[in-house]
Protein backbone atom coordinates (compact mmCIF):
# COMPACT_ATOMS: atom_id res chain seq x y z
CA UNK A 1 0.00 0.00 0.00
CA UNK A 2 1.03 3.20 -0.64
CA UNK A 3 0.20 6.34 1.91
CA UNK A 4 -2.06 7.79 -0.30
CA UNK A 5 -3.89 4.83 -1.89
CA UNK A 6 -3.73 1.15 -3.60
CA UNK A 7 -0.62 1.23 -5.63
CA UNK A 8 -1.04 -0.21 -9.34
CA UNK A 9 2.28 0.58 -10.95
CA UNK A 10 5.71 1.64 -9.21
CA UNK A 11 7.75 4.53 -10.83
CA UNK A 12 11.07 3.73 -11.33
CA UNK A 13 12.61 7.21 -11.97
CA UNK A 14 16.80 8.01 -11.54
CA UNK A 15 18.71 11.16 -12.04
CA UNK A 16 21.68 8.79 -13.81
CA UNK A 17 21.32 6.74 -16.75
CA UNK A 18 22.42 3.49 -15.00
CA UNK A 19 19.75 1.98 -12.58
CA UNK A 20 22.77 0.00 -10.53
CA UNK A 21 21.40 1.64 -7.33
CA UNK A 22 17.92 0.79 -8.41
CA UNK A 23 18.41 -3.08 -8.51
CA UNK A 24 20.91 -3.12 -5.66
CA UNK A 25 18.00 -1.99 -3.52
CA UNK A 26 15.99 -4.60 -4.98
CA UNK A 27 18.10 -7.21 -4.28
CA UNK A 28 18.81 -6.21 -1.20
CA UNK A 29 15.00 -7.34 -0.06
CA UNK A 30 14.36 -10.29 1.97
CA UNK A 31 12.94 -12.62 -0.89
CA UNK A 32 11.19 -15.09 1.71
CA UNK A 33 7.68 -13.86 3.23
CA UNK A 34 5.62 -16.41 5.67
CA UNK A 35 1.87 -16.18 6.28
CA UNK A 36 2.73 -13.32 9.00
CA UNK A 37 3.45 -11.07 5.78
CA UNK A 38 0.47 -8.80 4.74
CA UNK A 39 1.32 -5.99 2.51
CA UNK A 40 -1.83 -5.21 1.93
CA UNK A 41 -5.07 -5.93 3.57
CA UNK A 42 -7.52 -4.92 0.55
CA UNK A 43 -9.37 -2.62 2.54
CA UNK A 44 -8.24 0.28 0.24
CA UNK A 45 -8.63 0.65 -3.69
CA UNK A 46 -10.14 -2.73 -3.93
CA UNK A 47 -13.77 -4.06 -4.64
CA UNK A 48 -13.96 -7.98 -4.67
CA UNK A 49 -14.25 -8.57 -0.70
CA UNK A 50 -17.69 -9.21 0.59
CA UNK A 51 -18.92 -9.12 4.52
CA UNK A 52 -17.25 -12.79 4.63
CA UNK A 53 -14.90 -13.13 2.44
CA UNK A 54 -11.27 -11.71 2.83
CA UNK A 55 -8.21 -11.01 0.54
CA UNK A 56 -4.63 -10.42 1.74
CA UNK A 57 -1.35 -9.62 -0.59
CA UNK A 58 1.85 -11.03 -0.05
CA UNK A 59 3.45 -9.62 -3.03
CA UNK A 60 2.29 -6.31 -4.93
CA UNK A 61 3.88 -2.87 -6.47
CA UNK A 62 3.18 -1.24 -3.41
CA UNK A 63 4.92 -3.34 -1.11
CA UNK A 64 7.55 -0.78 1.33
CA UNK A 65 9.91 -3.54 1.15
CA UNK A 66 9.60 -3.77 -3.16
CA UNK A 67 10.25 -6.57 -4.47
CA UNK A 68 8.40 -6.53 -8.17
CA UNK A 69 5.38 -5.90 -9.70
CA UNK A 70 5.76 -8.45 -12.80
CA UNK A 71 4.15 -10.89 -10.93
CA UNK A 72 1.87 -10.23 -7.72
CA UNK A 73 0.57 -12.99 -5.20
CA UNK A 74 -2.87 -12.40 -3.27
CA UNK A 75 -4.54 -14.60 -1.51
CA UNK A 76 -8.52 -15.29 -1.12
CA UNK A 77 -10.68 -17.21 1.58
CA UNK A 78 -14.32 -18.11 1.33
CA UNK A 79 -15.82 -19.01 4.30
CA UNK A 80 -17.85 -22.23 4.30
CA UNK A 81 -21.38 -21.19 2.18
CA UNK A 82 -19.78 -18.09 1.17
CA UNK A 83 -19.30 -15.61 -1.73
CA UNK A 84 -17.70 -12.35 -2.59
CA UNK A 85 -18.48 -9.13 -4.39
CA UNK A 86 -18.65 -9.72 -8.58
CA UNK A 87 -16.50 -7.04 -10.29
CA UNK A 88 -14.54 -6.98 -13.35
CA UNK A 89 -11.67 -6.13 -14.86
CA UNK A 90 -9.61 -5.98 -17.93
CA UNK A 91 -5.93 -8.11 -16.39
CA UNK A 92 -6.05 -11.71 -15.97
CA UNK A 93 -5.61 -13.42 -12.87
CA UNK A 94 -4.97 -17.18 -12.22
CA UNK A 95 -6.31 -18.84 -9.34
CA UNK A 96 -4.40 -21.76 -7.81
CA UNK A 97 -6.56 -23.54 -5.02
CA UNK A 98 -5.03 -24.60 -2.17
CA UNK A 99 -8.20 -25.52 -0.08
CA UNK A 100 -12.18 -26.68 -0.46
CA UNK A 101 -14.08 -26.45 -3.79
CA UNK A 102 -16.17 -24.00 -5.21
CA UNK A 103 -17.30 -22.29 -8.34
CA UNK A 104 -17.08 -19.25 -10.46
CA UNK A 105 -19.39 -17.21 -12.11
CA UNK A 106 -17.90 -15.52 -15.10
CA UNK A 107 -19.21 -13.93 -17.88
CA UNK A 108 -22.66 -15.09 -16.69
CA UNK A 109 -20.98 -18.94 -17.11
CA UNK A 110 -20.72 -21.42 -14.27
CA UNK A 111 -17.25 -22.81 -13.92
CA UNK A 112 -16.90 -25.74 -10.38
CA UNK A 113 -13.19 -25.80 -9.42
CA UNK A 114 -11.28 -28.13 -6.29
CA UNK A 115 -8.44 -28.33 -4.70
CA UNK A 116 -4.84 -28.17 -6.62
CA UNK A 117 -6.98 -26.49 -10.05
CA UNK A 118 -5.63 -24.14 -11.49
CA UNK A 119 -8.56 -21.35 -12.55
CA UNK A 120 -8.08 -18.71 -14.80
CA UNK A 121 -10.39 -15.06 -14.55
CA UNK A 122 -10.01 -14.20 -17.96
CA UNK A 123 -9.31 -10.81 -20.39
CA UNK A 124 -11.75 -8.21 -19.72
CA UNK A 125 -14.17 -10.54 -17.26
CA UNK A 126 -16.78 -10.07 -14.96
CA UNK A 127 -16.23 -12.42 -12.39
CA UNK A 128 -17.65 -13.87 -8.86
CA UNK A 129 -16.63 -16.57 -6.65
CA UNK A 130 -18.70 -18.83 -4.59
CA UNK A 131 -18.41 -21.63 -1.51
CA UNK A 132 -21.41 -23.05 -1.56
CA UNK A 133 -20.11 -26.25 0.65
CA UNK A 134 -19.13 -26.58 4.52
CA UNK A 135 -15.39 -26.04 4.23
CA UNK A 136 -13.45 -23.50 3.68
CA UNK A 137 -12.40 -22.49 0.58
CA UNK A 138 -8.73 -20.65 0.19
CA UNK A 139 -7.05 -19.68 -2.77
CA UNK A 140 -3.43 -18.22 -4.07
CA UNK A 141 -4.19 -15.57 -6.82
CA UNK A 142 -1.27 -14.23 -9.26
CA UNK A 143 -1.57 -12.58 -11.95
CA UNK A 144 0.56 -9.79 -13.94
CA UNK A 145 -1.83 -6.98 -13.60
CA UNK A 146 0.98 -4.23 -14.00
CA UNK A 147 1.56 -5.25 -17.48
CA UNK A 148 -2.20 -4.20 -18.18
CA UNK A 149 -1.70 -0.74 -15.78
CA UNK A 150 1.50 0.22 -18.06
CA UNK A 151 -0.57 -0.02 -21.39
CA UNK A 152 -3.37 1.75 -20.19
CA UNK A 153 -6.05 -1.07 -19.96
CA UNK A 154 -7.13 0.52 -16.60
CA UNK A 155 -11.19 -0.13 -17.16
CA UNK A 156 -12.45 -2.05 -14.31
CA UNK A 157 -15.06 -1.70 -11.74
CA UNK A 158 -18.25 -2.63 -10.02
CA UNK A 159 -21.11 -3.61 -12.31
CA UNK A 160 -23.28 -0.39 -13.07
CA UNK A 161 -24.38 1.89 -15.83
CA UNK A 162 -22.45 4.08 -18.50
CA UNK A 163 -21.75 7.43 -17.25
CA UNK A 164 -22.88 9.73 -19.52
CA UNK A 165 -24.44 6.94 -21.46
CA UNK A 166 -26.41 9.36 -23.67
CA UNK A 167 -22.78 9.79 -25.14
CA UNK A 168 -22.54 6.41 -26.22
CA UNK A 169 -24.59 3.88 -28.90
CA UNK A 170 -25.78 0.90 -28.34
CA UNK A 171 -24.24 -2.29 -26.67
CA UNK A 172 -21.51 -3.93 -29.07
CA UNK A 173 -19.91 -7.70 -28.47
CA UNK A 174 -16.73 -6.66 -26.82
CA UNK A 175 -14.50 -10.46 -27.81
CA UNK A 176 -14.93 -9.62 -31.08
CA UNK A 177 -11.49 -7.89 -30.52
CA UNK A 178 -10.22 -11.26 -28.67
CA UNK A 179 -7.68 -13.75 -30.19
CA UNK A 180 -10.00 -15.76 -32.10
CA UNK A 181 -10.85 -19.09 -30.84
CA UNK A 182 -10.53 -18.24 -27.27
CA UNK A 183 -13.72 -19.22 -25.98
CA UNK A 184 -12.95 -22.34 -26.55
CA UNK A 185 -10.09 -22.39 -24.17
CA UNK A 186 -10.33 -23.97 -20.79
CA UNK A 187 -10.59 -21.85 -17.77
CA UNK A 188 -10.31 -24.79 -15.46
CA UNK A 189 -6.85 -26.73 -15.65
CA UNK A 190 -7.26 -29.62 -13.64
CA UNK A 191 -4.35 -32.54 -12.06
CA UNK A 192 -6.09 -34.48 -15.00
CA UNK A 193 -5.55 -32.47 -17.06
CA UNK A 194 -1.26 -32.15 -16.84
CA UNK A 195 1.29 -34.93 -16.93
CA UNK A 196 4.12 -35.01 -14.57
CA UNK A 197 7.32 -35.04 -16.53
CA UNK A 198 10.93 -35.32 -15.60
CA UNK A 199 12.53 -32.36 -17.14
CA UNK A 200 15.91 -30.53 -16.31
CA UNK A 201 14.43 -28.55 -13.41
CA UNK A 202 12.76 -31.91 -11.99
CA UNK A 203 9.14 -33.43 -12.06
CA UNK A 204 7.31 -31.06 -12.88
CA UNK A 205 3.45 -30.79 -14.23
CA UNK A 206 2.70 -27.65 -16.42
CA UNK A 207 -0.42 -25.99 -15.69
CA UNK A 208 0.37 -22.78 -18.09
CA UNK A 209 2.89 -22.10 -20.62
CA UNK A 210 3.10 -20.81 -24.35
CA UNK A 211 2.71 -24.34 -25.49
CA UNK A 212 -0.63 -25.18 -23.83
CA UNK A 213 -2.80 -23.16 -26.26
CA UNK A 214 -5.96 -25.28 -24.64
CA UNK A 215 -5.65 -23.25 -21.63
CA UNK A 216 -7.35 -19.51 -21.53
CA UNK A 217 -4.39 -17.52 -20.39
CA UNK A 218 -1.94 -15.29 -22.03
CA UNK A 219 0.25 -13.80 -19.36
CA UNK A 220 1.08 -15.99 -16.39
CA UNK A 221 3.01 -19.27 -16.61
CA UNK A 222 2.39 -21.75 -14.05
CA UNK A 223 4.12 -25.05 -13.12
CA UNK A 224 4.26 -27.20 -9.80
CA UNK A 225 7.71 -28.67 -8.78
CA UNK A 226 8.12 -31.80 -6.39
CA UNK A 227 11.82 -32.31 -5.32
CA UNK A 228 12.00 -35.90 -3.92
CA UNK A 229 13.63 -35.74 -0.02
CA UNK A 230 17.36 -34.94 0.04
CA UNK A 231 17.07 -33.95 -3.80
CA UNK A 232 17.29 -31.01 -5.32
CA UNK A 233 16.30 -28.86 -8.60
CA UNK A 234 18.41 -28.48 -11.44
CA UNK A 235 20.54 -25.56 -11.41
CA UNK A 236 19.01 -22.94 -13.98
CA UNK A 237 19.57 -19.10 -15.34
CA UNK A 238 17.05 -17.58 -16.28
CA UNK A 239 16.20 -13.56 -17.01
CA UNK A 240 12.72 -13.60 -16.30
CA UNK A 241 11.80 -12.82 -12.06
CA UNK A 242 9.56 -15.37 -10.66
CA UNK A 243 7.77 -16.36 -7.70
CA UNK A 244 7.34 -20.07 -5.78
CA UNK A 245 5.06 -20.75 -3.30
CA UNK A 246 5.63 -23.90 -1.08
CA UNK A 247 2.97 -26.28 -1.10
CA UNK A 248 4.55 -28.75 1.02
CA UNK A 249 7.74 -29.56 2.74
CA UNK A 250 10.25 -27.83 3.60
CA UNK A 251 14.02 -27.27 2.37
CA UNK A 252 16.19 -24.07 1.07
CA UNK A 253 16.92 -22.27 -2.48
CA UNK A 254 20.41 -20.95 -3.76
CA UNK A 255 20.46 -17.87 -5.70
CA UNK A 256 23.55 -16.35 -7.48
CA UNK A 257 23.51 -12.61 -8.78
CA UNK A 258 24.23 -12.18 -12.43
CA UNK A 259 25.95 -8.80 -13.36
CA UNK A 260 25.90 -7.69 -16.65
CA UNK A 261 29.59 -6.33 -17.56
CA UNK A 262 29.09 -3.67 -20.48
CA UNK A 263 32.43 -4.23 -23.06
CA UNK A 264 31.64 -4.61 -26.93
CA UNK A 265 28.86 -6.83 -26.07
CA UNK A 266 27.23 -7.97 -22.79
CA UNK A 267 28.58 -10.49 -20.97
CA UNK A 268 27.51 -12.42 -17.60
CA UNK A 269 29.18 -12.48 -14.44
CA UNK A 270 28.05 -14.92 -12.23
CA UNK A 271 28.57 -14.36 -8.18
CA UNK A 272 30.96 -16.86 -7.12
CA UNK A 273 29.17 -17.33 -3.54
CA UNK A 274 24.91 -17.76 -3.48
CA UNK A 275 22.56 -16.49 -1.14
CA UNK A 276 20.65 -19.24 1.03
CA UNK A 277 17.15 -19.16 1.62
CA UNK A 278 15.37 -21.47 3.84
CA UNK A 279 11.91 -22.40 2.99
CA UNK A 280 8.92 -24.50 4.72
CA UNK A 281 5.09 -24.98 3.88
CA UNK A 282 3.21 -21.57 3.13
CA UNK A 283 6.51 -19.67 2.31
CA UNK A 284 6.65 -17.49 -0.77
CA UNK A 285 10.49 -17.41 -2.37
CA UNK A 286 11.22 -14.67 -4.94
CA UNK A 287 13.95 -15.22 -7.60
CA UNK A 288 14.75 -12.01 -8.78
CA UNK A 289 15.25 -11.11 -12.53
CA UNK A 290 18.98 -12.40 -14.07
CA UNK A 291 19.93 -15.02 -11.45
CA UNK A 292 20.90 -18.80 -11.33
CA UNK A 293 18.78 -20.71 -9.19
CA UNK A 294 18.97 -24.11 -7.43
CA UNK A 295 16.16 -25.80 -4.95
CA UNK A 296 16.97 -28.34 -2.29
CA UNK A 297 14.47 -30.58 -0.68
CA UNK A 298 15.22 -31.16 2.93
CA UNK A 299 16.38 -35.23 4.38
CA UNK A 300 13.41 -37.09 5.26
CA UNK A 301 10.61 -35.04 3.35
CA UNK A 302 10.02 -34.03 0.02
CA UNK A 303 9.37 -30.96 -1.39
CA UNK A 304 6.64 -29.45 -3.61
CA UNK A 305 6.34 -25.95 -4.92
CA UNK A 306 3.97 -23.75 -7.36
CA UNK A 307 6.01 -21.69 -9.75
CA UNK A 308 4.67 -18.74 -11.58
CA UNK A 309 6.12 -15.99 -13.83
CA UNK A 310 5.21 -13.15 -16.20
CA UNK A 311 4.98 -14.53 -19.55
CA UNK A 312 5.47 -11.53 -21.20
CA UNK A 313 9.45 -12.11 -21.32
CA UNK A 314 9.33 -14.74 -23.07
CA UNK A 315 7.90 -12.32 -25.89
CA UNK A 316 10.56 -9.85 -25.29
CA UNK A 317 13.58 -12.34 -26.37
CA UNK A 318 14.17 -14.53 -23.16
CA UNK A 319 12.29 -17.74 -24.16
CA UNK A 320 15.44 -20.10 -22.77
CA UNK A 321 16.51 -21.69 -19.40
CA UNK A 322 20.44 -22.47 -19.22
CA UNK A 323 20.63 -25.52 -17.23
CA UNK A 324 24.25 -25.73 -15.36
CA UNK A 325 22.99 -29.05 -14.09
CA UNK A 326 20.26 -31.21 -13.78
CA UNK A 327 18.09 -32.11 -11.25
CA UNK A 328 19.01 -35.05 -8.99
CA UNK A 329 17.40 -38.60 -9.78
CA UNK A 330 16.85 -39.67 -5.76
CA UNK A 331 13.53 -40.58 -5.50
Amino acid sequence: MGKSGRVFVRGLTSQTYGLGEFRSRQLAVERVRDDSVVVDDAKVGHSGDSAKSRTWWRIGPGDEDFLTQTIQVHFVELPPESSNHGHGHQNEAAFYILEGRGYEIHDDQRYDWSKDDLVFVHTDSVHRHFNPYQERAVALVVKAKCTWMFMGLIQQGRSGPVEQEERFGPREDWSRIWTPGVLDRKKVISPSDTTWEQTPLGRTRVMSSPERTDARIFSVDAFELDIPAGGHSGKYWKMADEVYYVLDGDGYALQWEVEAEIAEKYYARIALEPKRYDIRRGDTLYVPQNHVCQIFAADGTPLRLFNAQNRVFKHLGYDTVHYFEPASNTM
